[in-house]
């Protein structure tokens, strides 16, 4: 079971039409491809998704993208149902708690349940087998992590053999591991249950409460004195990997942790390798040409790259790119330059455009002649949404002109008046909201020029 219901809010705007788990991630991938694929390459064929929070992208994505074929074998959404009474998933194990029909009739020994909203890779089947030969109720995935980033997280103490004597819930001061300063072990969210115990333990919560596993069922497990283990994820061997090769996990809940590991990846050497054709992350195959590098017309200066992915049916035209991902179905015309920066599909950054530390959603345009990430203040002053560190981020199918105000999309202007949180960070006279007929999935790519591709989705 993927837990794929989460509303992502740290990461607005890029959450205000899209769940977490949707946010398109590595150019050409969405978040939950990779928990997905993690699961099939391990072997594992009967998947339920769990969605709730803005869930209509995701849902296509998956409808579209994800088939198994063959008896027995399906990976099915499961949106929320309100079986057990007027109310939606009020916390991860109430999730699976309101889908239990599901556990009892697939009638598994043992049931994975797993969050839908992290980027690693994870051959699913180790855990498992620890699982069994532990004769473990229940195991949970760990990691050490800086104590200064662990807050965040379910906290975890286990004895000699591995076997969880302690669990703290985000705490505000988290305990270190012994023997190793500055360090805590983490809970990643992703358990093996014995099936049996996943049902009891869900049922003996009181009426109104019990609604998450950190919070409430693994120390509730714990008070049973259950035999409850820690599966070291550090100890998980990827096929294909070269020996020695470090694990990857990165939990890209805000936009600054998305924003480092989307740059991590067109590092020289990067941290998650994408070309381990052993392991692949499986996601939409889209139906466009090669990317493609030019010059815009006689005595324009060839395109300059580095350090960079640039997906499928993009073109770049006499301009620079450095330490970027481009999205598929983008343009970037003669003498614009974008460095450090996050380009999602359908995008058309305009001539002599300079960008520095930018997150573009899908079907943005930026006008020719625009400078963004150049001058702290003026960014500030200008776009609504700017990170602590410089990062402006550009909603989707918003229009950035050289100078003046931004131009949102109708429905992303409309679905940020129902954001009040978001609101208190929006500054007046930053923006505007487009008077014409012009709706965020209008795609702003190559399919509007002379060296056109094909259309762009439509998420």
């Amino acid at each position: 079971m993927v837990m794929a219901g989460g509303k992502g809010s740290r990461l607005g705007p890029l959450t205000i039409h899209r769940s977490k788990p949707g946010v398109p991630f590595a150019g050409r991938y969405r978040i939950i491809d990779f928990v997905l694929s993690n699961f099939v390459n391990s072997g594992y064929r009967r998947i339920y998704v769990l969605t709730q929070y803005m869930s209509s992208s995701l849902i296509k994505h998956l409808s579209r993208n994800w088939r198994l074929s063959g008896f027995g074998e399906y990976i099915e959404v499961v949106p929320a149902q309100m079986r057990i009474g007027e109310f939606w998933y009020r916390g991860t194990a109430d999730a699976v708690y309101q889908n239990l029909n599901l556990v009892r009739d697939a009638r598994a020994e043992h049931v994975a349940i797993f969050g839908g909203d992290h980027i690693y890779k994870f051959a699913i089947d180790q855990m498992e087998a620890q699982h069994i030969d532990a004769h473990a109720d229940l195991t949970v995935a760990a990691y050490p992590v800086p104590t200064a980033e662990a807050s965040e997280f379910g906290i975890i103490d286990i004895d000699r053999d591995g076997r969880i004597v302690g669990f703290i819930e985000k705490p505000k001061h988290p305990p270190e591991m012994p023997g190793r300063p500055g360090w805590s072990l983490v809970s990643m969210g992703n358990y093996f249950f014995r099936r049996e115990v996943l049902e009891r333990v869900l049922m003996e919560q009181p009426k109104g409460k019990g609604h998450d596993f950190g919070r409430d069922i693994i120390p509730h497990l714990l008070g049973q004195n259950a035999r409850v283990f820690a599966y070291d994820f550090t100890t998980n061997r990827i096929p294909g990997e070269p020996e020695g090769a470090a694990p990857y996990w990165r939990d890209v809940g805000t936009l600054e942790s998305y924003f480092t590991s989307n740059m991590e990846l067109r590092a020289r050497v990067p941290a998650l390798d994408l070309y381990n054709r052993q392991w692949r992350i499986r996601s939409a195959q889209r139906d466009y040409p090669p990317a493609r590098f030019v010059r815009a017309g006689e005595g324009e200066p060839s395109v300059d790259i580095d350090d960079s992915l640039i997906c499928e049916g993009s073109i770049v035209a006499s301009a620079s790119v450095r330490e970027t991902v481009l999205g598929y179905d983008c343009f970037v015309h003669s003498g614009a330059e974008v460095v450090d920066s996050i380009i999602l599909s359908g995008c058309d950054i305009g001539r002599g455009a300079q960008l520095k530390r930018v997150i573009l959603d899908k079907n943005c345009k930026i006008e020719p002649g625009c400078t963004i990430g150049h001058d702290p203040v003026a960014d500030r002053e200008r776009f609504p949404f700017v990170t602590e560190s410089g990062i402006v981020v550009v909603p989707k199918g918003t229009i950035v002109p050289a100078r003046g105000a931004c131009v949102l999309a109708n429905d992303v202007a409309d679905l940020l008046a129902n954001e009040p949180e978001l609101l208190r960070e929006m500054r007046d006279g930053s923006y505007v909201v487009s008077q014409a007929s012009r709706h965020s999935y209008e795609s702003a790519g190559p399919r509007f020029k002379k060296f056109s591709g094909t259309g762009g989705d439509s998420e």
